[in-house]
């Protein structure tokens, strides 16, 4: 269906009809000119993201539901990286006309998921028409106890460097899809160049056979690197640590997430905070098959450790004394410790060598 038979608010009705608040603060949600949210004895924490069709995500290899679970995670994302509890969302698009209606249930089904397993209400939003491609901005809305919050800038000497998960995956699987896309439509452009000479000689029978082959080109084969394609496109907020770290009874002395790579994030602690760091690369966490993929495509896994984007593993810094509780954690991993300014940003190798780290991570606005 053309959204245009529906127009702004019938796609709106659609998408949001069955959306019941689950949250005491959600007053009113979706209907009117604003929601209605009550925090009586919380900080209220707001972050917003935009993502852009080209820039963010390629829907040549991205789904409509998966990029609409994405758009959700990598905004809750910065809610728990504040150590707080993520409460609702408004979703805004701008939409060209090459998008359906039940393209963007697609895309509401996926925020709807995201949405639903961290108990997070959608109360708004707006919608919009785009000559350049789908646009995607949306707001999450937290809560926090104002004692609870954990800001960029709380790092002190000794405290220890930590991370979740695994680092790097997001990235190889992005240079995966990118690599496997290329290698596509290489043979569709050889193809079509084919039949463009065949039709011009007038040879049907060639043209027909050249215009089966195009629906025969095989597809790529992901087999062994399922994992990589998962961190890529199916993102997941880390809300499972923060419930971890509070039930440890351990509150970080500073905290963000790792959207735009672990060197460009810690870089951010130590300047607000103004200390060093000291990272050991023998403790970064990676996964099998992110090594393997790196030696495929011959590049350095710590390189892409480091500076690769998407992961959203939780980079946080704790007191010395919680030593012997964060190694208790499980999925949680020690990788350095905080140092003095004058002793700078500092990688160890596995040969004991020191380099200074350098934030080579994502920047959408680099030249």
């Amino acid at each position: 269906m053309e959204i245009a038979k529906l127009g702004e608010f019938g796609l709106i009705d659609r998408l949001t009809k069955e959306l019941k608040p689950q949250n005491e603060s959600t007053k009113y949600g979706v209907g009117d000119d604003c929601a209605v949210l009550h925090y009586p004895d919380k900080e209220v924490l707001v972050t917003t993201d935009m993502l852009m069709e080209g820039v963010h995500f390629d829907l040549t290899y991205i789904d409509l539901q998966h990029l609409g679970y994405k758009s959700a995670m990598v905004n809750i994302s910065d809610i728990f990286a504040m150590n707080g509890t993520p409460r609702q969302m408004t979703v805004s698009m701008a939409l060209s006309k090459r998008f359906t209606v039940e393209d963007m249930e697609l895309f509401y089904s996926g925020l709807r998921m995201a949405c639903d397993k961290w108990g997070i209400d959608i109360v708004g939003g707006d919608t919009t028409s785009s000559y350049t491609g789908l646009a995607i901005s949306i707001t999450c809305i937290g809560e926090a106890a104002k004692e609870d919050i954990v800001y960029r800038n709380g790092a002190k000497e000794t405290d220890l460097i930590c991370v979740s998960g695994d680092l790097g995956a997001a990235y190889m699987g992005l240079q995966l899809l990118e690599r496997e896309k290329a290698v596509y439509y290489s043979q569709v452009d050889e193809l079509q160049k084919k039949m463009a000479e065949a039709k011009a000689k007038g040879d049907n029978e060639r043209l027909t056979a050249l215009n089966a082959q195009l629906s025969t080109i095989e597809r790529p084969d992901f087999a062994g690197k399922e994992y990589l394609l998962q961190r890529q496109l199916k993102t997941e907020a880390r809300g499972d640590i923060i419930r971890k770290l509070r039930e440890a009874g351990i509150h970080p002395t500073a905290m963000m997430d790792i959207s735009d790579g672990l060197s460009s994030e810690l870089m951010h602690i130590c300047k607000q905070s103004g200390v060093g760091c000291r990272v050991f690369e023998k403790n970064i966490p990676i996964d099998y098959q992110t090594a393997v993929m790196a030696e495929e495509l011959n590049m350095n896994v710590t390189t892409c450790a480091l500076n690769g984007g998407e992961d959203y593993e939780l980079l946080f810094t704790v007191p010395i004394g919680d030593h012997e509780k964060i190694e208790a954690l499980e999925d949680v991993h020690l990788i350095g410790h905080i140092t003095r300014p004058e002793l700078g940003h500092m990688l160890v190798t596995r040969d004991d060598q020191e380099f200074e780290l350098k934030a080579q991570g994502w920047n959408p606005l680099r030249s």
